[in-house]
């Protein structure tokens, strides 16, 4: 496992975990994740998981930036309150497109994982930057995976302002570090029947590189 983010997702509710900044070991690479969010659907009877990866993407690196066959996005759901994965939605490259599994039982949980063939759900072509995106509907579920501009807002210069003494708070409105970056989005919308009948989810995503 090379990175994980935990949230509480209550259903109607937008909730966000943030990260751009890792370990050498995974910053600016597949296995970097730089935030989650899970939001009721369009359709309120769904949910919508999206897991971004490889944050601070140039309009030039972003074209070249790809998913790694062998790294897996995991999307670990508890529905039960114990802060271990009932259920996993996975998420997986195979030349053009990414193939996606689940919701389903893991056989294992913590760091390790397998992936359940025959919990397969469906697959969409991954997106090009520039390109109007693709997405596809299979078993109830929608799919997209590709480049996104970086949704998260953050003032960096006024945070370090802040911390450094020389300002007491946030401007309204700030300045969005991120503008104009991207980032690499799996995006997974699941009928809310699949999840179980908690009134809420503790949720969070990993990546996991092939051994």
């Amino acid at each position: 496992m090379m990175l994980g983010l935990s949230l509480l997702a209550v259903s109607g509710l937008i909730l966000v975990a943030a990260d751009h900044v890792d370990a050498p070991s995974v910053t600016g690479n597949a296995a970097d994740i730089t935030d989650m969010y899970t939001f009721q659907g369009q359709e309120t009877s769904n949910l919508v998981f999206a897991v971004n990866t490889q944050g601070l993407l140039s309009p030039n690196a972003t074209a070249a930036a790809s998913f790694n066959e062998n790294v897996m996005i995991e999307i670990n759901i508890d529905n039960t309150g114990d802060n271990v994965e009932d259920l996993v939605i996975q998420a997986i490259k195979k030349g053009d497109k990414m193939y996606f599994f689940g919701p389903y039982a893991p056989s294992t949980t913590g760091t390790s994982s397998s992936i359940k063939t025959s919990a397969a759900s469906g697959s969409v072509a991954i997106s090009k930057y520039g390109a109007t995106p693709v997405t596809s509907t299979e078993n109830g579920m929608k799919f997209f995976a590709g480049p996104r501009d970086d949704p998260f807002f953050f003032d960096l210069g006024q945070f370090q302002a802040i911390l450094g003494g020389t300002a007491s708070g946030f401007n309204n409105p700030g300045t969005d570090t991120f503008a104009g970056s991207n980032v690499l989005s799996v995006v997974v919308e699941v009928p809310k029947s699949m999840l179980g009948t908690a009134a809420s989810l503790n949720v969070w995503a990993e990546t996991k590189k092939k051994q």
